[in-house]
């Protein structure tokens, strides 16, 4: 059977006899009379009528469309900083359009082109190319990495959650850290966890190492390093702080395997305070990052683009949570039964 054609406006004026004009201001919300604005609401919902709205873009320039440029999905904190910022954009009105790019700068670059062209009214990127060229003449904002001043930027304090893990491993009673990091080449707000770190541990007169790897090396230096720095059942070192949990999770896993206990031999904090889906607790102990709030930030940025006049770069505070990789909770425990 050969399928109909989708019904257009003037189908929709013709059944609920009315002007073309008036289903146009029933449509994008503009008053009409109540009896006109339900005849049109009856007609669209028996023709089944649906607003095309790349065509309606092609003549408004404007789409109520944002695509969402991810790396990709694979890691928890993109998957959940996506879920929100397609919570908020449909809060507004908004489709979120989104493109992983796998770590491809091609990918990349074609994201942009998109909102050059007008098939969608911006994009909210975290990117790692590092030849991305950003001129400016679209609607960007960008999560940790900054483009210089004429692009918005929003983060988390990533400073001060390096600050604030060294600082609690060392109260907790730790007296050799550990600061672990795997992450791309190119500079961005992430990087600063491991300047936090380091500032803190210089400031308490605590020693440290770091060793760090970037994401096209394997992680197998870092499991050579620890393997190294055991001595009988014992690790060097007492604190660890990884610049993410999933990468703290990996790290207590081989210490288990290699019979260092966590938290009693050598306590760990991670970062980002991702909980887990089916419990709601965390992982580990960790730095948290306000993802919900990062993604409400970003989208009023981005839509309010035109009633910004300086670019803005937003830095929201984070916080310290227990998951059980630390002592201070083990220990209050400990002392209760006791």
């Amino acid at each position: 059977m050969k399928k109909t054609d989708s019904p257009t406006m003037k189908d929709v004026a013709r059944e609920a006899g009315v002007a073309l004009g008036t289903v146009s201001k029933v449509i994008n919300n503009i008053p009409v009379g109540e009896s006109y604005r339900q005849r049109v609401e009856d007609a669209i919902e028996k023709l089944g009528y649906h607003v095309n709205s790349y065509a309606r873009g092609l003549k408004t320039n404007k789409t109520n469309c944002v695509a969402l440029l991810m790396p990709s999905l694979r890691h928890p904190f993109f998957a959940i900083l996506t879920d929100e910022l397609t919570a908020c954009l449909m809060k507004h009105g908004y489709r979120s359009l989104l493109m992983i790019t796998n770590y491809d700068p091609e990918a990349e670059k074609k994201c942009l082109i998109l909102g050059q062209q007008n098939k969608v009214d911006g994009v909210i990127a975290l990117t790692y190319s590092p030849n991305l060229d950003v001129d400016g003449t679209i609607p960007l904002v960008t999560i940790d990495r900054h483009f210089g001043s004429s692009i918005p930027c929003v983060s988390s304090d990533n400073f001060r959650g390096g600050e604030m893990a060294a600082e609690k491993l060392v109260e907790l009673g730790c007296g050799k850290l550990l600061f672990m990091r795997i992450g791309p080449r190119i500079l961005g707000e992430a990087d600063k966890r491991s300047a936090g770190f380091e500032a803190a541990c210089r400031r308490l007169h605590t020693d440290y190492e770091q060793i760090i790897l970037n994401d096209e090396d394997t992680e197998a230096p870092f499991y050579t390093f620890l393997s190294e720095h055991i001595h009988g059942g014992k690790l060097d070192f007492d604190g660890i702080f990884c610049n993410t949990d999933s990468l703290a999770c990996r790290v207590i896993a081989f210490l288990a395997e290699h019979g260092v206990r966590v938290p009693q031999d050598v306590q760990i904090i991670g970062y980002d305070g991702l909980a887990d889906y089916a419990t709601g607790r965390y992982p580990c102990s960790t730095i948290v990052q306000p993802i919900p709030r990062m993604a409400e930030e970003a989208v009023k940025l981005l839509l309010d683009a035109d009633n910004i006049p300086n670019p803005v770069n937003i830095c929201l505070p984070v916080r310290y949570a227990w998951g059980g990789t630390t002592l201070e909770e083990s220990a209050v425990q400990s002392i209760q039964k006791s």
